[in-house]
């Protein structure tokens, strides 16, 4: 007589004779559970189950499974960190689509493929100039107040790919401009949670045609289509600290967002 194959044998991939093997991700090696929240999520995301509606309870998917009540336990856990399912105490677990306001955005996910050390940023000017209405504005100080005025190019592989202009609160007390003006690596400039940069920030993103000082310094003809990523770097009590904006070659841009919590 065959020997009948254990629940961690179907758990791994083993089906009773005449049964048919429960549906599995591509690929071997993972843990059971891993392998069982890929088959669920498939499910919710694809809609076989509908957002909104009631999940298999855990006894009758630890029966298609194969698997202990603590491993599917487990497959579940994952699944609710992702943001796919729910649970309701007395009511079971229902599924839910991904939500766009658990989506993650960094700045630095606009930067394409080419965000590594062929990247660099060059410094076309600096000077001191006076807050007009908008830039007191945004930055919170009185018009007229003196302000730090930069302009930079980020550079591919030599070429122009991003233009940016940048406003920044005076204050001869702190080192901020100076760490501003040594800004030659565009990792540094974009982690805005280091050191160098500034620990918030509010950032939003348009459609625009270039202007003629944008087109020039991106090498583009004027209107040409291209990005705008407007900033407000703050510090931890939301104060302004700086306010810009980046003009990016759109050819050479992707946004790229994260469904769901990590």
């Amino acid at each position: 007589m065959d020997a009948q194959p254990s629940k961690e044998d179907v758990a791994k991939g083993s089906t009773p004779p005449g049964e048919q093997a429960p549906e599995e991700p591509a690929g071997t090696g993972q843990p059971a559970y891993l392998r069982i929240a890929a088959v669920l999520a498939d499910r919710v995301t694809t809609g076989i189950y509908a957002a909104g509606s009631r999940m298999p309870s855990g006894a009758e998917l630890c029966r298609e499974f194969g698997v202990s009540p603590m491993t599917m336990r487990r497959a579940m856990s994952k699944l609710e960190n992702q943001g796919l399912v729910t649970g309701i105490k007395g009511k079971g677990t229902f599924a839910r689509s991904p939500d766009l306001g658990d989506s993650t955005f960094r700045l630095d996910s606009l930067t394409g493929e080419w965000l590594n050390g062929s990247a660099d940023i060059r410094l076309l000017s600096a000077s001191m100039t006076r807050a007009d209405e908008r830039v007191a504005t945004m930055l919170r100080v009185a018009p007229g107040a003196r302000v730090i005025y930069l302009r930079r190019l980020v550079l591919y592989d030599g070429n122009p790919a991003m233009y940016h202009r940048e406003y920044i609160t005076y204050d001869p007390r702190r080192p901020l401009v100076e760490s501003q003006l040594q800004l030659t690596s565009l990792h540094a400039f974009l982690d805005s949670g280091g050191a160098q940069r500034f620990p918030r920030g509010e950032l939003t993103l348009t459609a625009v045609n270039l202007d003629d000082e944008g087109a020039r310094a991106l090498g583009q003809p004027a209107g040409a289509l291209a990005l705008c990523l407007e900033h407000v770097f703050q510090e931890r009590d939301h104060t302004p600290v700086s306010w810009g904006w980046f003009l990016l070659r759109a050819e050479l841009f992707r946004l790229r967002a994260r469904l769901g919590a990590e």
